[in-house]
């Protein structure tokens, strides 16, 4: 499904909290906090992930300088069984609130989905929020942390992290112009420590989708980011767009900025958190600045759990896109 908006959606504040591993890579400096104890205070893990989304959120109301009572909507979800850990964070905050699991591609969804809600007018604000644990995410998708297992080289580190945006009716500046709303691509793979190999097909297929739709190529765009493909599932990615004509420019993957190679995290990064911390603590401040003004953001999640992965099924994915443009971008044809 492509939808292209009738009035930009305005993006008018960001934040973004992150861990302890996050604040030691190259995206250090970007986040609006970041804390070293994993816990963050709390006594477990998934208490932990409900405090680093609950903390993002306050930085976001105090950067736009607003109340939580002014929010119209939040649409967002976590990597935990039942997005719990979002769903305890509205308990807070008591908005209006629309849960979604999408695994690592919620962020994308969000902003789809908040977008459409102020475009049709029911809205006049409306927060996206997703988030990842890496404790939580590993004890329930692969094996216990005190297991100690050798992670192998197509693996991936789950993000801690939290990322947060603000759109609006109202505005100026960054804003979402046009989506592709991606279909399931399953192309069998069942290897759950190779993620990047899992959703590849999926960015390839959304993003293919998208330039037919649109009428535009690779080439129109300043950035094309990835959500969580790793070493291996981008140059997989670019592979499968060759073989369609289609010659990738521009691209870079949010699970290869957020950590830095002597980090040891073999392909990259992962999570729900990976996507939408280093499009609101890198990408949308640098669109503020004027320094990048047309993206594409694609976020890619693998639709499995713990018990179709233990019965031996393959791994179906979902990629979803949005179209991103600063204040000075929207303005061209």
């Amino acid at each position: 499904m492509y939808i292209e908006f009738r009035k930009p959606v305005y993006i008018t504040a960001y934040a973004a909290v992150a861990g302890k591993k996050e604040s030691e890579g190259p995206l250090a400096d970007c986040f609006d906090e970041t804390v070293t104890d994993d816990y963050f205070g709390t006594d477990t893990w998934e208490k932990a992930e409900t405090e680093m989304q609950s903390r993002c959120i306050k930085h976001l109301l105090h950067k736009k300088g607003i109340d939580k009572k002014d929010v119209n909507l939040l649409c967002g979800g976590d990597l935990c069984n039942q997005i719990t850990s979002t769903a305890y964070t509205m308990r807070d905050f008591a908005f209006p609130f629309l849960g979604l699991y999408n695994a690592c591609s919620t962020m994308a969804e969000g902003l789809i989905v908040a977008s459409c809600m102020i475009d049709a007018g029911h809205a006049d604000n409306a927060i996206a929020l997703a988030s990842s644990h890496f404790c939580t995410a590993e004890r329930q998708f692969r094996t216990p942390l005190d297991y100690g297992g050798k992670r192998t080289p197509t693996a991936q580190w789950t993000v801690t992290g939290c990322g947060t945006v603000l759109l609006e009716r109202a505005g100026k500046g960054t804003a979402i112009t046009a989506a592709q709303v991606g279909r399931v691509v399953d192309l069998g793979v069942k290897d759950a420590n190779n993620m990047g190999a899992a959703m590849a097909p999926a960015a390839a297929q959304t993003l293919k989708q998208f330039f037919i739709n649109s009428g535009t190529k690779p080439e129109d765009y300043d950035l094309i980011l990835t959500g969580d493909l790793g070493k291996v599932g981008t140059q997989l990615l670019k592979e499968l767009l060759k073989k369609e004509n289609i010659e990738l420019c521009n691209h870079n993957d949010c699970g290869l900025m957020i950590f830095a190679p002597e980090q040891k995290v073999q392909s990259g990064a992962s999570g729900c958190g990976c996507g939408a911390s280093v499009l609101a603590s890198c990408i949308l401040p640098q669109m503020g600045k004027g320094e990048v003004g047309n993206i594409l953001f694609v976020a890619t999640g693998a639709l499995m759990s713990p018990a179709t992965s233990m019965q031996g099924e393959t791994i179906p994915c979902i990629a979803h896109l949005v179209n991103i443009r600063s204040g000075k971008d929207l303005h061209k044809k």
